[in-house]
């Protein structure tokens, strides 16, 4: 297997962030009209920076998902990748499973990635930084794809990505990854929230 370029999985910082913002903007004017957003009500907690909320998503280990299947509410917290230039989630999931059966049945999820920054003792105030997003679903099917979700992964789970990196660039693509399922959240929609700062 050729070499895994680290320009094919590009950190947040390095991508074009006037490009992107034109990207989210015009994404979140098509999810308008497709779901009811409401505004922040206080204004000076809102994330107003699309690159800032995106250093959320490239930073935080997890993010956790509401899915919806029947009526019947369903809450996953998942490990993921987030990958700036194409604005959107990977994630690995078993081949079967509560959570791949609601997904099935309604591909739309609304998700949040947090930061927690402690409680503050004597304030009755806990300090945060939150991100919402709104997106679809769907399972990666080609090997080369697969590799480069889980590239991403890799190198935004483990504060030391070489030795992973490296098992990953000896898979045999045609082989190995055949049973690997990996789910994509295209995002359509972004918005942040963080505490008040205090001076």
């Amino acid at each position: 297997m050729s070499n895994i370029c680290c320009t094919e999985i590009e950190h947040p910082k390095k991508n074009n962030v006037r490009a992107a913002k034109a990207y989210i903007r015009s994404l979140s004017k098509s999810a308008t009209r497709k779901i009811a957003m409401y505004h922040i009500r206080r204004k000076e907690q809102e994330i107003a920076d699309v690159d800032e909320m995106k250093s959320v998503l490239a930073s935080t280990q997890y993010v956790t998902i509401a899915l919806c299947k029947d009526n019947e509410p369903y809450l996953v917290t998942l490990s993921h990748g987030y990958d700036a230039a194409q604005n959107c989630i990977f994630f690995h999931c078993a081949a079967e499973g509560k959570k791949l059966d609601y997904i099935k049945a309604n591909t739309r999820v609304w998700g949040q990635a947090l930061t927690d920054e402690r409680y503050a003792d004597a304030e009755c105030r806990q300090h945060y930084t939150s991100v919402q997003f709104y997106g679809e679903v769907t399972f990666i099917s080609k090997a080369d794809d697969k590799i480069r979700a889980l590239a991403c992964m890799i190198q935004q789970q483990n504060q030391d990505p070489k030795p992973m990196m490296a098992k990953l660039e000896k898979l045999d693509p045609k082989t190995d990854l055949n049973n690997v399922l990996i789910g994509r959240i295209d995002i359509e929609y972004l918005s942040g929230k963080q505490s008040e700062k205090q001076s």
